[in-house]
């Protein structure tokens, strides 16, 4: 059993930090005073669906959040959606999501709760898999289930109206998604579910299961979405992601690649600085302020001397204009020749293509180590991997596909 001793305010304090949504902090001050009178923690529920074989740091937004929490005297509950992932969550889709098939799922969820480790006292952990109870439900069971929710309730979700608006494919399978999740909370008797902004709805409908099952309803925490190093949604299969087992240095390299906009909230979200700290540093200069929130991530995943040395190897390398040995590897399957700028952005060197363009005026992209400056330049398809320098921080090996 775990006991809360540190304050209220510091418990509220930590649910605080990084919130969105915090739906709602009354109730969850009167939770957390009941579990404080009973000498217990909450139940706080994040769940993963292994629809991919990797976690990346937008991840690590939610397991750090959780980490803070465990050392309060919460316990974590790791619901690994392997049902769920069969299903796929729509969350951001604009097209039918492919459905995986249970071997994909179980191949996924090899590594998913070693790469938590890395964030998590997966000792203090509770670690569930929603087949204990999908698999054991019936058709008829299926029914019941589908019979809490209708279809108007269903498409009151802003990404269901977007697909319909634009004509896009639903399939009914999708419906059952947020079904599904909401009675993973009533299965498990959760007090609190985490998750990003894209996983409201879904949350709520875990409200109201429990409800209806006569339950406390849980209390919802969504933590911002974590864009990827070139500005959009983080992804591997856009090659803009950190992901939990990245290397010390491709962890601080990647880091130093985002944007200076992107700093405070990357700042918030996944170190423990303390406001004034993080305020003075961003009023500096943008190349330390990165270091330092570099070194942050890198100390996070790999340990603090880890961190320093990669931040050492990194000075090294570009601050004497050297070429690291590690340089990250990327494919363009489209078209060659391809607009330098298109190129750019597609290999998640540059944001957009009007910040390609610009760069590329400004002279700070160079191929093969030669400075491109005219924007409407194209690059012809390479025989061997062509070396892209943006500037100092950002680099990579561009390929065409075997």
């Amino acid at each position: 059993m775990n006991t809360i001793e540190p304050s209220l305010e510091a418990h509220l304090a930590a649910f605080r930090r990084g919130a969105v949504d915090l739906i709602d902090e009354g109730e969850l001050t009167k939770r957390l005073e009941e579990a404080r009178a009973a000498g217990r923690g909450l139940r706080i529920k994040f769940g993963m669906d292994p629809s991919s074989a990797d976690l990346h740091i937008g991840h690590a937004v939610v397991l750090r959040k959780l980490r803070d929490l465990q050392e309060l005297g919460h316990t974590v509950i790791l619901l690994v959606g392997d049902s769920t992932a069969m299903v796929g969550d729509p969350t951001g889709r604009n097209r039918l999501r492919p459905q995986l098939t249970r071997a994909e799922v179980e191949e996924n969820m090899r590594s998913y709760t070693d790469q938590a480790s890395i964030l998590l006292d997966m000792e203090r952990v509770e670690v569930r898999y929603n087949s204990e109870w999908f698999d054991a439900m019936g058709f008829e069971d299926v029914l019941r289930l589908t019979s809490r929710m209708t279809v108007a309730q269903m498409l009151q979700r802003d990404l269901f109206q977007k697909r319909m608006a634009d004509a896009e494919a639903i399939g009914i399978h999708e419906f059952l998604y947020p079904l599904m999740q909401g009675w993973d909370s009533v299965e498990l008797r959760c007090d609190v579910e985490f998750g990003g902004t894209d996983q409201l709805f879904n949350l709520l409908v875990g409200r109201d299961f429990q409800e209806q099952e006569g339950q406390p309803r849980q209390i919802v925490v969504t933590s911002p979405l974590l864009n990827g190093l070139d500005g959009r949604k983080m992804s591997k299969s856009y090659g803009n992601a950190i992901l939990l087992t990245d290397s010390p240095e491709d962890v601080f390299g990647k880091t130093m690649s985002i944007s200076d906009e992107a700093m405070a909230l990357w700042f918030e979200l996944l170190t423990r600085l303390d406001e004034a700290e993080v305020r003075e540093l961003l009023q500096g200069h943008p190349r330390e302020a990165k270091a330092r929130l570099a070194e942050e991530i890198c100390a996070l995943l790999h340990g603090r001397s880890a961190a320093t040395d990669a931040r050492a190897a990194f000075d090294r390398r570009f601050s004497k204009g050297e070429i690291p040995e590690d340089v990250p590897e990327r494919t363009y399957g489209g078209e060659w020749p391809v607009p330098l700028s298109v190129l750019l952005r597609e290999v998640g060197l540059a944001s957009t293509g009007s910040e390609a363009r610009r760069l590329i005026q400004q002279g700070a992209v160079k191929l093969d180590g030669m400075v491109e400056r005219d924007p409407k330049a194209s690059v012809e398809r390479p025989a061997e991997p062509l070396l892209v320098q943006v500037g100092k921080r950002r680099i990579a090996r561009v390929a065409a596909p075997a």
